[in-house]
C-alpha cells in the first residue's frame, strides 16, 4: 500500500520537482493497469491549496493511458465556471473532464452512522443517525483508482479539513452535510477548531472505515501557506491510511495556526473578490477570527466579490429570512420553523456566523445593499469608505498602525489558517 510523506525543509515550500516525483512515486505500481481514473480536487474556493497544479500533473501523467473524469468536491458551493477551472488548473487541462456534484440528485446512500454512536461522540448533545450518502461516481467500478487531493487546515465544523471529509461533504447529499454542520455547531466550534479527533471527524472515520474500504481510494493530502499570495506547500501526504493524515494535522498545526498573546480589539480581513462571492463563504473571517477577537472587540470584513448570502438559492433565501442571530435564537428557530428545521446546514452556518454579540461585525460590501448587510444581522459599511481606511495594498498581514494611530490586526486570508488567543485555544 502507498505510503508517501515529504516535507520541505525550506519556508518557501517543496519545489515543483519534488512533488511531480511524489506523484509519479504514488501510481507507478499501477499505472500500467490504470484505465480510468476519477480525480476529486476542491474547487475554486480552495484555490490556495495547492490541489490545481496536483491535479494537472496527474491528469498529465495518465491522459495518454487512461480517460480521466475529474469531480470537483463541491459540497453545497455553485459549480465552476470555465475561467475558474483554468485559472485553478490550467489551460492543459480540458474543461470536458470536469463533473459537477449536485448534493441534492447526484448521491447514493451507503448506510449509516447509528444515533447511539452520534450520541456517544457528541457527549450527548445529537442522538439522530446520520445517512452516509456520496455521489454515485465513488462506487462506480469501472474506476480502477479514485484520487481524492484537498488541503488540510484548520475548520470551523470537523476541526481539521480534509481526508474523509473531501469525500462526505465534498461530494456528500443533504443529510450529511446537514448532519455533520449541526452537529459541529452544537458541540461549539470552539471546542473544534485546529483539532484532531471532534465528533464530526468521529462520524467521518466510522463512516470510511465501515463504507469506503473496498473503494480504490487514494488520499493525497497537502499543508500550504500563501503568503502575498503564492503558494508554498509546505508537506504532501500520499496513502490512505489515517496515520498520514495525522501528520499532516501536526505540520497545519504549525503552519496554519496564529496565536496572539492578548485578545484583539480591531481585526480587518480581507476577502479575495474571486474565492469569496457570498457570506457562507466569507464568514470564514468570523469563524476563524473569533477565537482571537476580544469581548467588545470589532471586525471588519472587506468584501468587493460578496454579492449574496448562501451558495445555493435556497439556502441564501433561508439566510436572509433568519439573518445571523445568534447559537440561542437560531436554536429556538430550528424548533419552530420546518423550513430551517429541514436545512441544518443552514442552520448551523447561522450559528457559525454569529459572534453572539461579544464582538460587532461589519461587511464592507458594494455588491449588497445596506438594508440587505443589515437584516442578516450584520453592520454595514460601503465598500469605497472602508477600503479607505484599510487599504489592503498598503497594510501587512498582523499588525498594523494607521496614519490616525489607530492599532489593527490585519489578515489577507482567512482561509488559510486559525488566529486564536492562547488562552481560548
Amino acid at each position: 500500500m502507498v505510503k508517501i510523506i515529504k516535507t520541505a525543509s525550506e519556508p518557501k515550500g517543496l519545489k515543483d520537482s519534488e512533488v511531480f516525483e511524489c506523484l509519479q512515486e504514488s501510481i507507478k505500481d499501477k499505472k500500467d493497469s490504470l484505465k480510468k481514473v476519477l480525480l476529486i480536487p476542491p474547487d475554486f474556493t480552495r484555490f490556495h491549496s495547492g490541489a490545481g497544479m496536483i491535479t494537472a500533473m496527474y491528469y498529465n501523467m495518465l491522459k495518454d493511458s487512461c480517460k480521466i473524469d475529474i469531480l470537483p468536491a463541491l459540497g453545497t458551493h455553485e459549480p465552476m465556471s470555465k475561467s475558474e477551472v483554468t485559472e485553478m488548473f490550467g489551460d492543459g487541462v480540458p474543461y470536458e473532464c470536469f463533473i459537477s456534484h449536485n448534493w441534492k440528485t447526484d448521491v447514493v446512500k451507503l448506510g449509516e452512522v447509528p444515533a447511539e454512536f452520534v450520541k456517544e461522540v457528541s457527549e450527548g448533545l445529537v442522538d439522530e443517525k446520520v445517512d452516509v450518502e456520496v455521489n454515485k461516481l465513488l462506487i462506480d467500478k469501472s474506476y480502477d483508482l479514485i484520487i481524492s487531493i484537498g488541503q488540510v487546515v484548520p475548520h470551523e465544523v470537523v476541526g481539521m479539513a480534509n481526508y474523509g471529509k473531501n469525500i462526505f461533504v465534498g461530494c456528500g447529499g443533504s443529510n450529511m452535510i446537514n448532519a455533520s454542520h449541526m452537529l459541529g455547531a452544537f458541540y461549539g466550534m470552539e471546542r473544534i477548531m485546529g483539532k484532531d479527533h471532534s465528533p464530526v471527524r468521529k462520524v467521518f472515520d466510522y463512516a470510511e472505515e465501515k463504507y469506503l474500504k473496498d473503494i480504490p481510494l487514494m488520499y493525497v493530502l497537502t499543508v500550504t501557506t500563501a503568503p502575498f499570495g503564492v503558494i508554498n506547500m509546505h508537506g504532501l501526504f500520499i496513502g490512505r491510511e489515517r496515520s498520514l493524515f495525522e501528520e499532516a494535522v501536526k505540520l497545519s498545526q504549525e503552519k496554519n495556526l496564529t496565536f496572539v498573546e492578548k485578545p484583539l480589539k480591531k481585526v480587518v480581513v480581507n476577502l479575495d473578490e474571486k474565492e469569496f462571492k457570498s457570506t457562507w463563504l466569507g464568514n470564514k473571517s468570523i469563524y476563524r477570527t473569533r477565537m482571537a477577537i476580544a469581548d467588545g472587540g470589532e471586525l471588519i470584513v472587506l468584501a468587493p466579490g460578496v454579492r449574496k448570502f448562501g451558495e445555493d438559492d435556497e439556502n441564501d433565501k433561508l439566510i436572509r429570512k433568519y439573518g445571523y442571530v445568534g447559537r440561542k435564537k437560531v436554536l429556538e428557530l430550528v424548533k419552530e420553523n420546518d423550513d430551517l428545521k429541514n436545512n441544518l446546514s443552514v442552520a448551523a452556518h447561522l450559528i457559525h456566523g454569529s459572534s453572539d454579540g461579544r464582538f460587532s461585525i461589519t461587511y464592507a460590501v458594494d455588491k449588497l445593499t445596506k438594508e440587505e448587510v443589515e437584516k442578516a444581522n450584520f453592520n454595514y459599511m460601503p465598500l469605497g469608505e472602508a477600503l479607505k481606511l484599510y487599504n489592503p495594498e498598503k497594510l501587512k498581514d498582523g499588525f498594523n498602525t494607521l496614519e490616525n494611530g489607530e492599532e489593527i490586526f490585519y489578515i489577507s486570508n482567512p482561509a488559510l489558517g486559525l488566529w486564536a488567543d492562547r488562552s481560548r485555544f
